[in-house]
């Protein structure tokens, strides 16, 4: 069966089934930086929260942050999501990553510069790996 989507289609986030959460966002971010930071150690799939995870995911999580930042959504808490929201919840998980296994190398300061760039921008970029690659020593 041949199926026609338009673009309007799937930018439609009104029409996606599900409920946008504080804790969909908060995992998002918490499994990219964490990803990220591993990624830019040398890491190519790593476990994150008893699964493992590879660029993909990270790419789904910050495209997905994006996506709500830039399409005015509200959370099942009634907060909507906006720069200063995303970079409280930035900060708290970057923090969280910190207490749990720490920065000896800067990784995870780099992966935290990293998303906030890719996530909070104005332009979606199309890749996060490709931005990465500078990090990348």
């Amino acid at each position: 069966e041949r199926v026609d989507v338009t673009a309007d289609q799937l930018l439609d986030l009104a029409a996606t089934p599900g409920t946008r959460t504080a804790e969909g966002l908060r995992n998002a971010v918490a499994v990219a930086l964490r990803y990220i930071g591993a990624w830019l150690g040398g890491t190519g799939a790593v476990a994150i929260f008893n699964l493992m995870e590879d660029a993909a995911t990270a790419e789904i999580a910050r495209s997905q942050v994006w996506q709500w930042l830039h399409n005015d959504v509200v959370l099942d808490t009634g907060e909507k999501v906006d720069r200063d929201l995303v970079q409280r919840v930035v900060e708290e998980e970057y923090s969280a990553v910190l207490s749990e296994v720490g920065d000896p190398h800067g990784y995870y300061a780099e992966a935290r510069q990293l998303f906030e760039r890719v996530a909070l921008d104005d332009n979606y970029v199309d890749f996060l790996t490709v931005a990465a690659y500078d990090l990348v020593t």
